[in-house]
């Protein structure tokens, strides 16, 4: 393996909530490794944990010095992958994260600013994803648990690194999930991993971002 190649650096998240897998990690392990475009793929398994998940994706930035990151979480419940379009600075958590921290109304980065909004191109991203057959939508909120938490930690990173893109992206359960939660919609991590191929070549190569109709983006 060419270690001289720029990084793309990749990052799944650990099971929460009672599972026993979460695909995020599952898509993303699969790429690790991979050459895209003259880049190679290094993935990182963060925990669901509030503070500790930012301090394991600042040593990952550290230590790969990336010239593209993409963050990848599961959200149950949805249908499509999520492109996330905004991370905001708060921390209300629903339930509580795998060291049992349930944050109320409490600031991912005190004196940060409100939000930050992805730097990835998202609606060309869309376009791709959607002609390859993948579902896919812009999505105007990544929630306020460790995603969102990870989300607004990645971008305040990247805030005066110049050049480098970041942002979230969000997926539906794994059919075997989905199978424990009846009426719950799936996509098998293997097309996560296609689309995140997809998502990769397009931050690689589009320099602005597409405009399309608004109709087109839900």
């Amino acid at each position: 393996m060419n270690q001289t190649l720029p990084t793309i650096l990749l990052t799944g998240f650990a099971p929460f909530a009672g599972e026993d897998s979460n695909p995020s990690w599952e898509a993303v392990a699969a790429l690790d490794g991979e050459q895209i475009l003259g880049h190679r793929v290094v993935a990182r398994c963060l925990p669901v944990e509030f503070g500790v998940s930012l301090q394991a994706l600042r040593d990952a930035l550290d230590k790969t010095a990336p010239a593209l990151v993409i963050c990848v979480g599961q959200a149950g419940g949805r249908a499509q992958i999520g492109l996330e379009r905004v991370a905001i600075n708060v921390d209300d958590a629903r339930i509580a994260d795998n060291a049992g921290a349930q944050p109320i109304d409490e600031a991912v980065i005190a004196g940060g600013p409100a939000a930050y909004f992805s730097s990835l191109p998202i609606k060309a991203t869309l376009a791709a994803l959607r002609e390859a057959g993948i579902p896919a939508e812009i999505s105007q909120t990544a929630g306020t648990f460790v995603c969102n938490h990870v989300f607004y930690g990645l971008m305040h990173a990247l805030r005066n690194v110049h050049g480098v893109r970041g942002g979230f992206i969000h997926i539906p359960y794994a059919p075997a999930q989905a199978a424990r939660h009846p009426g719950a919609p799936s996509l098998p991590p293997a097309v996560v991993s296609q689309a995140l191929r997809l998502a990769i070549a397009t931050a690689l190569t589009v320099e602005h971002d597409a405009r399309l109709a608004a109709g087109t983006t839900h």
